[in-house]
């Protein structure tokens, strides 16, 4: 981006009222056409506004029991085993909770995305492309 109020060269400052007035100018005008060309969302958002305020009236009458789901606990979804003992060197620190199949993230097994190949795809040879 370009700095404006550079030091080394001089600024004609009528030019840049002109650019002004131009930009004010413009703005007028978009200002004044502007509702006949988008003036169709006003009325859209007014129907949306007078609908929301009918849902709203709607969901302040009906039992407000209902609305509110009762918590889970925890317990129920996560269940937690407890650690094996931390081992006494350094070294062993580093991935000793991996090292059990039962304390490992991968609950589900493996993750086996394959590489897929967009030559394979399009059954093109491999050397399609070098």
């Amino acid at each position: 981006m370009e700095n404006t109020q550079r030091t080394s060269e001089s600024m004609n400052f009528v030019h840049q009222d002109e650019i002004w007035k131009a930009h004010v100018k413009v703005e007028k005008a978009s200002a004044k056409c502007w509702p006949n060309k988008w003036g169709f969302l006003t009325d859209c958002y007014k129907q949306y506004e007078m609908e929301s305020m009918k849902m709203k009236s709607i969901k302040e009458n009906s039992n407000p029991d209902l609305n509110v789901r009762p918590s889970t606990p925890l317990e129920k979804n996560i269940k937690v085993s407890p650690s094996p003992p931390v081992p006494q060197t350094s070294q062993a620190v580093i991935g000793w909770r991996s090292a059990h199949p039962h304390l490992q993230l991968e609950n589900f097994g493996t993750v086996h995305h394959g590489r897929r190949s967009f030559l394979k795809e399009l059954d093109w040879p491999l050397h399609a492309c070098i």
